[in-house]
């Protein structure tokens, strides 16, 4: 026998739901059933209301005009000449004392107390429905205690009623059938666009293939499509962004790890018994090398870890005095450019961004400049307001200039010139000021000047401080 405690750790069976195509074509079914039920309903009531008026209107008319008619002398009494026309319903002469006069042909209608009540004057006029034989009958006062008595049967009309409700049944379940029909060939064709979505889902998790799905027409699923498209766009991108950092990183790190490994093998081989000692210059120069090294794959992380923490960071509201942060920048440059002097002519601009990610924005762009500055050189910094709600802070050096087929890449990742090249550096320092100058709505661009050397700019927006 199965104890409570194992009862209750049986996993519950799991309710099998509708599609969503089910849902539509159930929804469409009963909208159309609910509204032929309704359309059905009034159409019954309305000409079973209209058919039972006329049915005692035609009854009482004609039960008039059997009072009214003359009577028609036989050899054995006088009888209205009503009786000799009258075939689809019973008719007769009640007395006050309850006798019954018809035509011996007929059958006699159904009486009571209330055609009683007519015949002796005590009521005017009379109709009801004889429940036993399912006869409406009317009763008139014809004079002298007597009532003109007539009796329809109801099957006629209730024969006809009974027919349109079959016909009302019919038709109502046949369009209940169609709407369903209806329904599901709507829903299959407004639900396909869906059915690509989830097998376009399904195929991006199953094997990440990242191909736009096809779109057609302009409607709200069409719209949808194209996100979703746009979500892959953006996704394939970042994807690609990311193997080529990895690859390029890669490639950064191989050259200095190489060099590296290349150091410390001559050295260990050095150490080794009864092979040949290194002079004290030689080992001097592997290890300048080693730090040298050091010192560019330190270099190179730390970008790789500005850039990824760029790529995470979020928006902030903090206040920026943009010339306090150009000044920050410039007193970390000047510790560690040498014979190259600054030169900066600052306005006030504040922007709402975040202060690090600007500083070390403007930090790069000086960096950059001392690097391809002469000694004894002068390195300009601008920070003006342009007029149209943004500011400019340019940095030009007396350098070489920047080649033309170089303008174009000059802020790509790991990009670096042929001049470049034999210099330190990790390729990302440019990159990085073009993100930050993205993520606070501005742009970063790179020219050349007209007397010589080159200008970097990073054009942010804000107001006059």
């Amino acid at each position: 026998m199965t104890s409570g405690p194992e009862l209750e750790a049986r996993p519950q069976p799991r309710r099998r739901r509708f599609s969503l195509r089910a849902r539509v074509s159930l929804l469409a079914a009963v909208c159309v059933g609910c509204t032929v039920a309704l359309v059905s309903l009034g159409a019954y009531v309305t000409v079973h209301r209209n058919l039972y008026a006329e049915f005692d209107e035609n009854l009482l008319n004609r039960a008039q005009a059997a009072v009214e008619s003359p009577s028609v002398e036989t050899r054995l009494q006088s009888v209205p000449g009503a009786f000799l026309v009258s075939s689809d319903i019973h008719i007769g002469l009640l007395t006050a004392r309850g006798e019954l006069v018809y035509p011996r042909a007929g059958t006699p209608p159904p009486w009571g107390r209330s055609e009683l009540a007519v015949a002796d004057g005590s009521s005017d006029s009379s109709l009801r429905t004889d429940e036993s034989t399912d006869m409406r009958v009317v009763a008139l006062p014809a004079g002298n205690g007597v009532a003109m008595v007539l009796a329809q049967s109801l099957a006629p009309t209730k024969r006809t009623l009974g027919e349109l409700a079959l016909v009302l049944l019919f038709f109502g379940g046949a369009g209940i059938l169609v709407a369903a029909a209806a329904g599901t060939a709507v829903a299959r064709a407004g639900l396909r666009p869906v059915e690509r979505l989830t097998s376009a889902t399904e195929r991006v998790t199953r094997s990440m293939d990242l191909r736009p799905i096809p779109v057609s027409g302009d409607d709200e699923l069409a719209r949808m499509t194209q996100s979703f498209n746009t979500m892959l766009s953006a996704v394939a991108e970042s994807r690609d962004r990311q193997r080529r950092l990895v690859a390029d990183a890669g490639h950064e790190l191989r050259t200095p790890l190489t060099s590296l490994r290349t150091n410390f093998e001559l050295l260990l081989a050095a150490s080794r018994e009864g092979a040949p000692s290194l002079s004290a210059r030689d080992r001097a120069d592997i290890e300048s090398d080693i730090r040298a090294q050091l010192d560019e794959v330190t270099q190179l992380i730390g970008d790789l870890t500005e850039l990824s923490r760029e790529d995470s960071a979020t928006d902030t509201t903090e206040r920026v005095d943009l010339v306090e942060v150009v000044e920050r920048a410039l007193d970390r440059a000047r510790r560690r450019a040498g014979t190259i002097d600054f030169q900066a002519d600052l306005q006030p601009w504040v922007l709402t961004g975040d202060s690090h990610a600007l500083e070390r924005a403007v930090l790069n762009l000086l960096d950059n400049a001392v690097k391809f500055s002469p000694q004894n050189s002068v390195v300009h910094v601008a920070l003006r307001p342009l007029g149209d709600g943004t500011a400019v802070v340019e940095v030009s050096d007396s350098g070489p200039g920047i080649a033309p087929e170089d303008l174009p890449h000059v802020f790509d990742r790991f990009y670096r010139s042929n001049e470049a090249r034999t210099m330190p550096g990790s390729g990302l320092g440019l990159a990085i000021v073009k993100q930050a100058a993205e993520r606070h709505g501005g742009t970063a661009y790179a020219n050349n000047k007209p007397e010589g050397g080159a200008l970097m700019a990073l054009r942010l927006p804000g107001i006059s401080g």
